[in-house]
């Protein structure tokens, strides 16, 4: 018991607050990045009435312009994570389309594995696999489109703004790598 009760202690001080600089940027990238995917849906939904914007994504602002540096966020993981967790999501709910609660657990499941297995490990890609099971009828009926619109074309589109918005902060390079 002494054992488990001494793990919870710190071994370490946290880190510094991020410098106003910092906080600037990714207030501003991440602002752009979300009302950009926005307009785009509302423009997309007005022609096409096509989903562009998920709850996902703004996990994935936190990375891509909150912890830049992180492995995390780089590109392979922002695009790849989403795209693989779609189609496991998507793939889960057509399978067990009977069973929801099933359909939940091993879509999230799957695609924490499969991302591990790609080398693409994106936290918010369990919530992409999610919301294609959950999402209801008007992701439902999107099927595997699901996959393209709104997860890879978002998450391209946020990729796009992070790397301008990363690279314009001083001291800040993004992406650390590609693939």
């Amino acid at each position: 018991m002494m054992r488990v009760l001494r793990r919870l202690r710190a071994g370490t001080m946290a880190p510094p607050r991020a410098d106003w600089n910092e906080i600037f940027w990714a207030w501003a990238g991440s602002c752009l990045s979300i009302i950009s995917l926005a307009l785009l849906e509302k423009l997309c939904s007005q022609e096409w009435n096509l989903p562009l914007l998920i709850g996902s994504f703004g996990a994935s602002a936190v990375l891509a312009f909150g912890a830049p540096h992180s492995p995390l966020a780089q590109p392979r993981n922002l695009v790849g994570g989403h795209v693989l967790s779609a189609l496991v999501g998507v793939s889960c709910q057509l399978l067990f389309s009977d069973n929801p609660v099933l359909a939940s657990g091993l879509a999230v499941s799957t695609a924490i594995a499969l991302m591990h297995a790609t080398q693409t490990l994106h936290p918010p890609g369990g919530a992409t696999a999610l919301i294609a099971v959950i999402g209801g009828p008007g992701i439902h009926s999107l099927g595997y489109w699901y996959v393209l619109l709104p997860c890879a074309a978002g998450a391209i589109c946020m990729l796009a703004l992070a790397y301008a918005a990363n690279n314009l902060a001083a001291r800040k390079r993004y992406p650390l790598f590609w693939w």
